[in-house]
């Protein structure tokens, strides 16, 4: 409780000095009403939960970004960093970090389409390049661990819900582009919807390519979301259906001194993984049906089944052909991966609007079923035989409840739990005989296995007060958890890396979440700041050297994000964002340093500008983050990834059923990376990814 006691200790103390400094202001002085704290009720209820920092992305928003990419549109809200790993004009192999978790923030944003999870039992987490950005009515941003209530493990940092569109009105529709870029970038969308009395349904499909702007970055995606709907007023029903498939070619990272690779990062467009490559395939189904079972309550079931299937093929490149010197061409095959998984789920709800005592609230209760099969072979090479099969299957088993009741006109109150149960069988079939490493290990390269089971809890108690028209404030205390996935258990898993065994048995992390903050809108104005307070015990995170995941010694986080709106006129809008954030070890032989990856400072700034209404419209945004330390470097003795901004511009418009824009990422062609691997023996010495300088991007199509 010390934890929660200090926390909510300074967040009082932070709202109520807002609350005074806003008292001065009234209705009476041209105040506009403030609109509901809440996102909104999702399909699942995200609007429920009282108390938290939340914002939206519309899809409006989307199609004026200058950004390509879903990551660098989320990169703009409050509290997100980024990490760009390709230089990926489509965000493949970028990493969304929601409140400063560093190497593993994919593991502890959760991810949701339309409510549900989305996040796949792997390191890498959710894909964002696999949703069509056309298919995107808008995007809810839940931040803080909350959202375990509701959703399950990995909300530690926030949710992120991705709601995709819906056809609404009667008669048929459609909506087809096409866009060109720099280093081979193209793109096309397409999307067709027809409504007639309750039933509805749509496509959205996009194809992209592009030869990347680092050699061997290639890359290739495909996807296609449709849903049907039918909606009376008793009773609806609905299928989504989800396919994607990536080709991914990896460049490498590219190091600061030719110790190892003659290439350096003086070659911001070399390579040296010239041959490796990943692929990706995979298919979402869900379905799921709404019907009242008395009055004011609403029993909702739905499941899912998703697949993905992933292969990957690494080289040798210090082959003993070259006297193991570095050599593009002469090595052969050294590790090939071949991975598939299958996640099941079945989660029945009660929707429930209750008037008790007088006071309205709305109650959100059900249990959540997950099963996850996961199945990796490791090889040299393709068609080989099989050096490493690892097996694992976790299930989970959830009961949850989430309560919101309006005790006064202006208070809301809002508490909930979950308890759940998870359970982990994993083994590893290890064959000596494919290994061309067998009898060099001094343990054995097989991991023991693991069965095993346990129990965990969330909770979540939030408050929000509008103290009146224009100001609110709100609070809140959680305890959340996330359990290990199975990359974090596997490891590498690699021939190379086979003396190190995968750690089956990892621990299972938890938080402690405290925040607070205030919302004040006036006028044309609008202003979001908060401030939280986070400690963690196990988190999950990978030793570089040994290539193997372990616990970390506890942590914290802590942080201020402010967000402003203001609307100077009917045509021309600013906006911007600035946050600090520390991530910090609280004990243990880095007791106050820094994690790495995380940028204490980081912000944006923009403005929109309809420079004749719909026919010219400009946009820019300019992203900065402040420096960072290095993966790998929990000492803070390495070099740190340098500070940055870029600036994005977008000029576009619509002319009768034609819309058109011109886009320039990069504006200022600055050179820099966002994630770097600092050396864990030598001094000074690191491997970067360098991101793309400037780009261009050309886009054009029509309605019908």
């Amino acid at each position: 409780m010390g934890l929660y006691s200090r926390g909510l200790g300074a967040a009082l103390a932070l709202t109520l000095l807002l609350a005074r400094g806003a008292g001065a202001q009234d209705s009476q002085n041209g105040a506009v009403l403030l609109p509901p704290i809440d996102v909104g009720f999702s399909r699942l209820g995200t609007g429920i939960m009282a108390g938290t920092s939340s914002s939206v992305i519309t899809a409006d928003d989307i199609a004026r970004s200058p950004s390509q990419s879903l990551p660098d549109i989320l990169g703009t809200q409050a509290g997100i960093q980024l990490r760009h790993l390709y230089g990926s004009p489509i965000g493949s192999g970028d990493t969304v970090d929601l409140r400063g978790f560093g190497p593993y923030a994919q593991s502890n944003t959760l991810i949701l389409v339309n409510g549900r999870r989305y996040q796949d039992f792997d390191l890498q987490g959710f894909d964002f390049a696999s949703i069509p950005l056309n298919s995107i009515e808008r995007i809810e941003i839940t931040r803080g661990n909350s959202g375990t209530v509701l959703y399950g493990d990995g909300a530690v940092g926030g949710v992120i819900n991705i709601v995709t569109k819906t056809q609404d009105k009667p008669g048929v529709s459609g909506k087809v582009e096409a866009a060109a870029g720099s280093y081979g970038f193209l793109e096309g969308r397409q999307s067709a919807g027809a409504a007639s009395g309750p039933w509805s349904t749509s496509v959205y499909s996009n194809a992209a390519t592009a030869s990347g702007y680092r050699q061997n970055s290639e890359v290739r995606q495909d996807n296609v979301v449709t849903n049907l709907s039918y909606r009376t007023a008793p009773f609806s029903y609905y299928f989504n259906a989800a396919f994607d498939r990536q080709r991914q070619n990896l460049p490498g990272s590219l190091p600061n001194q030719p110790r190892v690779f003659p290439i350096t990062l003086d070659n911001t467009r070399a390579a040296t993984t010239p041959r490796d490559w990943g692929n990706k395939q995979g298919f979402n189904l869900t379905s799921g049906f709404t019907v009242p079972v008395w009055a004011g309550a609403e029993l909702i079931v739905d499941g899912g089944v998703r697949r993905k299937f992933q292969q990957s093929q690494f080289y040798d490149y210090f082959p003993a052909a070259s006297g193991f010197a570095y050599s593009a061409s002469l090595g052969g095959p050294q590790n090939y991966v071949n991975t598939g998984m299958t996640t099941t789920s079945l989660t029945p709800r009660l929707d429930v609007a209750h008037n008790l005592f007088g006071m309205p609230g709305r109650l959100l209760t059900g249990v959540d079923f997950y099963t996850t099969q996961y199945d990796s072979d490791r090889y040299q090479f393709q068609g080989g035989q099989a050096i490493h099969h690892y097996d694992i299957r976790q299930t989970s088993a959830a009961l949850y409840g989430m309560n919101k009741t309006t005790v006064l006109t202006d208070v809301d109150i809002s508490f909930g739990g979950r308890l759940q149960r998870t359970g982990v069988k994993a083994t590893d079939a290890y064959n000596a005989g494919a290994d061309p490493n067998a009898g060099f290990y001094a343990s054995s390269p097989q991991a023991p296995p693991l069965n095993s089971s346990e129990w965990q809890w969330a909770a979540h108690v939030g408050i929000e007060y509008r103290l009146s028209p224009m100001l609110a404030v709100f609070g809140r205390v959680a305890r959340a958890f996330r359990v290990p996935n199975a990359d974090e258990r596997v490891g590498v898993g690699s021939p190379f890396f086979a003396g190190n065994p995968a750690n089956f048995a990892l621990k299972t992390q938890t938080s402690q979440d405290i925040e607070g903050g205030v919302r004040f809108q006036a006028w044309r104005f609008k202003l979001e700041s908060t401030v939280y307070l986070m400690d963690l015990n196990n988190e999950i995170h990978l030793r570089q050297p040994e290539k193997v995941n372990f616990n970390l010694d506890p942590t914290r986080r802590q942080g201020w994000e402010n967000a402003a709106y203001y609307e100077v006129s009917d045509d021309f809008r600013l906006r911007g964002t600035a946050t600090y954030q520390r991530a910090t070890f609280r004990s243990g032989p880095f007791s106050g340093h820094d994690v790495p990856l995380v940028s204490r400072w980081s912000g944006t700034a923009g403005f929109s500008w309809d420079i004749v209404k719909k026919w010219a419209t400009l946009d820019v945004i300019a992203r900065m983050w402040g420096e960072r330390y290095m993966e790998d470097d929990p000492r803070n003795v390495q070099p740190v990834i340098p500070a940055n901004a870029t600036v994005d511009v977008r000029l576009g418009g619509e002319v009768d059923r034609f819309f058109w824009s011109v886009s320039v990422q990069n504006l200022l062609d600055v050179s820099y990376y966002d994630y770097a691997i600092a050396s864990a023996s030598t001094p000074g010495y690191f491997v970067a990814y360098p991101a793309a300088g400037r780009t261009f991007a050309v886009r054009a199509g029509a309605t019908f």
